[in-house]
């Protein structure tokens, strides 16, 4: 990989990089149409993190199945597909981490201690090994793109940050490697996260401006979604992930449900 890398560069060839875990769907894929598209070497790698799994989640069980990965990705242009393994990642006596303080701990780390911590390990590792110009990330993890994105202007690293909106079934739920987990009647009541979400953005697009207002909406959406189990829904400040007294600028609408054992998690940005 870094053979390539290197090679590229010497060639004058930009380098776009997609990070996943696998299990590709359209989300992944759309994401590798723009590095594709934007840049003359396109790359996408394939690892399940396990420092990114807490103990009692779903390392073991994470859906894994790299030769439908690697055709999906080729059928899109894309030219490499980098595949290493935990043993050359995170060798005997691997010691180093990387953590961003304050954005780590909110939201989604409150119930995942060390998650991006896991999620800043691999990626510096990644981006130190592929070498790209620009580096992919999707929107629905928002503030998995917010931790990277500062861990990436504190360390100076030389690559751009893409961040793409979204990709949704028709229903509005946002496309996930986990949606496979639900049972019929799970995926029946999921798109209810996204319709709490929107729920929310509309009113503070009529004037809400008070987040413990905007919370009690959006929860209110799942009175009729039995199956679900709230975990957070959150109306914070997107700079900082802080909830302000009165929302303003750029607000973060973000939530994590649980049915059954799957975790969902989906975010909506409004800019006022």
């Amino acid at each position: 990989m870094r053979r390539a890398a290197r090679e590229a560069r010497l060639e004058g060839r930009s380098i776009g990089f997609v990070p996943t875990m696998g299990y590709l769907h359209e989300a992944h894929l759309r994401l590798l149409d723009r590095a594709v598209a934007e840049t003359d070497l396109s790359v996408m790698s394939v690892f399940v993190n396990p420092q990114q799994f807490g103990p009692r989640e779903d390392y073991e069980k994470y859906p894994r199945d790299e030769p439908r990965d690697r055709a999906l990705a080729r059928g899109r242009g894309c030219e490499i597909m980098f595949c290493p393994s935990a043993e050359h990642m995170y060798p005997a006596g691997f010691a180093t981490s990387v953590r961003v303080k304050g954005l780590e701990n909110k939201l989604c780390g409150i119930s995942r201690p060390g998650h991006f911590e896991g999620v800043c390990n691999v990626v510096l590792k990644l981006v130190n090994i592929v070498g790209p110009d620009r580096l992919y990330l999707g929107q629905k993890d928002a503030q998995q793109a917010f931790i990277l994105e500062k861990m990436i202007r504190d360390l100076d690293l030389d690559v751009s940050v893409v961040v793409r909106p979204t990709v949704r079934e028709p229903d509005g739920l946002a496309m996930s490697s986990r949606n496979v987990y639900l049972t019929e009647a799970q995926r029946a009541q999921a798109p209810v996260l996204f319709r709490a979400l929107k729920s929310g953005e509309r009113a503070i697009r009529d004037g809400e401006r008070t987040p413990l207002r905007v919370k009690k909406i959006m929860r209110r959406k799942f009175e009729d979604a039995p199956l679900a189990r709230v975990e957070y829904l959150e109306a914070v400040d997107a700079a900082d992930l802080e909830t302000p007294k009165r929302l303003g600028g750029r607000v973060l609408l973000a939530g994590a449900v649980w049915f059954g054992r799957t975790r969902l998690i989906d975010n909506v940005i409004v800019k006022l």
